[in-house]
């Protein structure tokens, strides 16, 4: 059997009787994230463990990218709760997109409680490789991709 106090989330719980919120409610539910940059794309991982599939929106509108979801988890009538920390109910999170990224080529996957959002770089904005003209006279410059 689980038996634990903790003076602070008492504290906690007392301060949420007081002004008429439930624990859990009123705390935004956290949404970790990491976010890196790989052969030409910008990719996030959100981690979203114990959250259905089905209720995860991905959505971007402008250079905005919001992610919502929902985790709910109800006790049966034979279940005695001893202990409930882990965040219940509708969540959100947005991430303000630069305008070098290719919003109309969004991927994502969930697989094991992490859903991954892949973007790819725009073209115009992968960094490109310039060649110099040799001599005094002013010739057309042409780019490429830069090397990697």
């Amino acid at each position: 059997m689980l038996m634990r106090f903790d003076p602070f989330r008492e504290l906690d719980r007392l301060t949420h009787q007081l002004w008429g919120q439930p624990p859990g409610d009123g705390h935004p539910i956290t949404m970790p994230m990491d976010a890196y940059r790989r052969n030409g794309q910008f990719v996030i991982d959100f981690d979203l463990p114990g959250v259905d599939p089905g209720s995860i929106d991905l959505t971007v509108e402008k250079n905005v990218l919001t992610v919502t979801g929902q985790r709910t988890w109800q006790p049966g009538d034979e279940e005695q709760v001893v202990v409930s920390e882990r965040p219940q109910g509708r969540f959100s999170r947005q991430l303000f997109l630069g305008e070098g990224l290719d919003t109309d080529s969004i991927a994502a996957c969930y697989d094991h409680g992490v859903l991954t959002v892949t973007i790819p770089v725009a073209e115009e904005a992968k960094s490109r490789k310039v060649a110099i003209a040799n001599g005094g006279q002013a010739q057309a410059i042409t780019t490429g991709p830069a090397a990697q």
